[in-house]
């Protein structure tokens, strides 16, 4: 396993994400405390110049082993559970581009916020019906530019439906897709699985990316989880992958990060090399 921390290209409302350094300045500083990936929040890969911090990891020797996805429908509503058919239509759009994206960043790409939550006119089925066709569209899409897409289970005060792993894995096996997987997120986790543990467990080798905060949101070892068992279950379920820190930057995004690396070192020592793109390549 290796460490990566969370960065948004952007500013934005979410306050879980590193800002106030730009993205490539935020990679070296991160690059130069041990993390051997930079995981991107990017609202629109239109207005990132991806070929630039495309160079900028290759040339730090770190990896982007995802690419996030969440701000869309923060910042502009897109969303493809929504009831109209425009909306829907400009999301699998944007995440078509983000598929390009990480296509060229060798990185997974993350579905999570814009999934979108069941409006309130709508009953879960037909929410549901509206999510697998673009999620469809967009699987697809990324199948064939050789990119795996995880969803990650949002807790309740963030949305009102896909809250845990059991319920994305059952979504997973309804999309009947082999290039979807779950991105687990301690902070969620707390809060919505009866066992954290066990939650992995289920899910498996299905795990191909893992966001850790602590159970404030804050830094690793800011609150009350134990990680020696969060990593010793990710070893069990033969997890090789990222843990990527989408953490409030409290007091800085310096000190979060530092207080991360930290922590976490203590559990998984420092690779000789940053696993890479290669960690997250379909078999």
């Amino acid at each position: 396993m290796n460490l990566s921390y969370v960065v948004s290209t952007s500013a934005t409302r979410f306050a879980a994400v590193g800002q106030g350094r730009g993205p490539a300045e935020a990679m070296r500083f991160l690059a130069g405390v041990g993390f051997e990936g930079v995981e991107l929040a990017i609202r629109d890969p239109s207005q990132v110049d991806v070929g630039r911090l495309a160079a900028v990891a290759s040339g730090l020797g770190v990896a982007v082993p995802a690419i996030g996805t969440g701000q869309a429908y923060l910042e502009e509503g897109l969303s493809l559970a929504a009831p109209e058919a425009a909306i829907r239509e400009r999301t699998v759009g944007r995440l078509l581009a983000h598929v390009d994206t990480a296509r060229r960043m060798h990185a997974l790409l993350i579905v999570g916020l814009i999934h979108g939550p069941i409006p309130p006119e709508a009953d879960r089925e037909a929410a549901a019906a509206r999510l697998l066709d673009g999620l469809g569209r967009v699987a697809r899409a990324a199948a064939e530019a050789g990119v795996r897409i995880v969803i990650e289970p949002i807790n309740r005060y963030e949305s009102n439906w896909l809250n845990t792993v059991e319920e994305v894995l059952e979504l997973i096996e309804r999309l009947g897709a082999d290039n979807v997987g779950v991105l687990p997120d301690t902070f969620h986790m707390n809060i919505e699985e009866a066992s954290i543990p066990a939650a992995l467990r289920r899910a498996g080798p299905r795990v191909w990316h893992v966001h850790v905060a602590d159970s404030n949101r804050r830094a690793p070892g800011d609150g009350h989880l134990e990680w020696a068992e969060v990593v010793a279950v990710l070893r069990e379920i033969g997890y090789t992958g990222f843990l990527s820190a989408e953490i409030l930057p409290h007091p800085t995004l310096e000190e979060a990060a530092r207080r991360t690396i930290e922590v976490l070192r203590a559990h998984v020592p420092r690779s000789a090399r940053a696993a890479g793109p290669g960690g997250h390549v379909a078999p």
